[in-house]
């Protein structure tokens, strides 16, 4: 089908494509006139991403694109619709009450009616790029429409506030008995590590372990420094029994001993002179070899009792060795002792610190959940309150008059188009060549055709024709 015989039809049925383009366009307009007219309250409000004043930190989930879905969603449940009942007190309006029993909703109770009914007309749109979201209801009242938006606002509020103070709530009561518990824990290690001290009659301070452990070291350097002593006593002791005493340092250092020799030194001297002069016999020479020999009597019987001290030098160093060594041993079991003690001790008090440790960490998530629990802010913000509309949001007159035009136009053109097909027919010489498939030879002029040009052009078609026949005649 071409253009030409498009509009060949439509020029054709054109009282019927009127009357159904010009009927729907009065029946949308009409039904758009009579229609109950309606009201969109909107409000707007601000999801909140500041940080929390308890915890001084973001919350990660405000950090989500999906938070904004989850807020939309939060709006339209059941929850905040059943809040805006409750809170409204709408199920004891004895007119609404009415109006549920004649709607004959046999399924639930009213609160469950009206909240079907809220939701219905309720629209909730969150924004692409900010945390705005607007929340909208459309009723017959403008003044019911912006007191329910309002009052939707009100309840995804305090939705939102329950919904965060809840998990605390729940959160603190789960470490009140856990705090109780650590507590417990601390007390019971705390009176095990008393015990502990008054069985062993310590107390776990290592200042006492220092003392012993220094004197400890003492001993230790006190025993060396003997060993020493009581080895150099015992040679000299073996010294003395092997008959070289003379030679001991301590010997020929005494000065009694000294002076003995330089005496006998003197009188052998003196005897020698004496004995080349008087004789042996002489009384001066035997009173003089008395002298010499009281002398060398004197000298042994001091090597005699040097001998002897060394000897009991050597004595004391070891036994002074021996009480040493056993004060040492004595000394090192009682530090070991005390180790042990304090390594129990330790261990007992390792519980006690992690004890208290565990419930210092219960004690502070005890305490933040507790403001938390009793927070009054919620993280959702009024931007702006809803406002009764001055105009109403439906019916729109013009998008439907504009509408009601395509439609009916849509709906005319497939009546005409339908009508054409059930009863074809011949609008132009073109439809009978390619109908009948026969040429034309003339076409009459219009006999409604009251202006020249149409006669003209009418008589040009028929010259052309005939003047096309007759060629193929005479070509033939």
């Amino acid at each position: 089908m071409t253009f030409s015989q498009f509009l060949a039809i439509i020029r054709a049925r054109a009282k019927v494509f009127w009357v159904i383009l010009v009927g729907v366009i009065i029946l949308g307009i009409g039904l758009s006139l009579i229609w109950p007219k309606k009201y969109t309250a909107v409000a707007t409000v601000v999801v909140d991403i500041k940080p929390d004043p308890v915890s001084a930190m973001v919350y990660q989930s405000m950090l989500n694109p999906a938070v904004m879905a989850t807020q939309v969603d939060i709006i339209q449940s059941d929850r905040v619709a059943r809040r805006v009942v409750r809170n409204l007190k709408l199920t004891e309006n004895p007119e609404i009450r009415r109006e549920w029993e004649e709607s004959g909703s046999d399924q639930g109770d009213i609160e469950t009616w009206l909240v079907e009914v809220f939701q219905r007309d309720l629209d909730v749109k969150p924004s692409r790029e900010s945390s705005v979201i607007s929340v909208a209801y459309k009723a017959r009242d403008p003044k019911f429409a912006a007191g329910l938006a309002n009052a939707f606002v009100q309840a995804y509020v305090e939705t939102s506030l329950d919904l965060r103070v809840d998990p605390a709530k729940q959160y603190t009561s789960f470490f009140d008995m856990r705090s109780k518990e650590a507590r417990d824990t601390l007390e019971k290690a705390q009176a095990r590590l008393s015990k502990f001290q008054a069985e062993n009659g310590v107390i776990m301070t290592d200042e006492r372990l220092d003392i012993e452990t220094q004197r400890l070291n003492e001993l230790s350097s006190q025993l060396v420094g003997i060993q020493a002593l009581s080895s150099e006593s015992s040679s000299r002791q073996g010294q003395v029994r092997s008959g070289a005493v003379e030679k001991l340092q301590e010997v020929t250092s005494n000065p009694l001993v000294g002076s003995l020799r330089v005496d006998l030194g003197r009188q052998e001297a003196r005897l020698q002179e004496l004995n080349s002069k008087l004789g042996d016999n002489n009384p001066q020479v035997v009173e003089l070899r008395a002298n010499i020999a009281e002398l060398r009597r004197k000298i042994d019987a001091e090597i005699r009792r040097i001998g002897g001290g060394v000897g009991v030098t050597n004595v004391i160093n070891q036994q002074r060795e021996a009480q040493v060594r056993a004060e040492l041993d004595s000394q090192r079991k009682r530090v070991l002792e005390m180790k042990k003690v304090r390594d129990e001790g330790a261990v007992i008090q390792r519980d006690i610190e992690n004890a208290q440790r565990a419930y210092d960490t219960i004690l502070a998530r005890l305490t933040q959940t507790s403001l938390e629990s009793q927070t009054t802010q919620s993280s959702v913000t009024v931007l702006a309150p809803a406002t009764p509309p001055m105009l109403p949001s439906s019916p729109k007159v013009l998008l439907n008059a504009i509408l009601a035009v395509f439609l009916g136009g849509l709906l005319a053109l497939s009546t005409v188009l339908v009508m054409e097909l059930r009863d074809r027919r011949l609008r132009s010489a073109a439809d009978v060549v390619a109908m009948l498939g026969l040429p034309v030879i003339g076409v009459l002029p219009s006999l409604h055709a009251k202006n020249s040009r149409k006669k003209r052009a009418a008589q040009a078609l028929q010259h052309r024709l005939v003047g096309q026949i007759a060629s193929s005649r005479t070509g033939s």
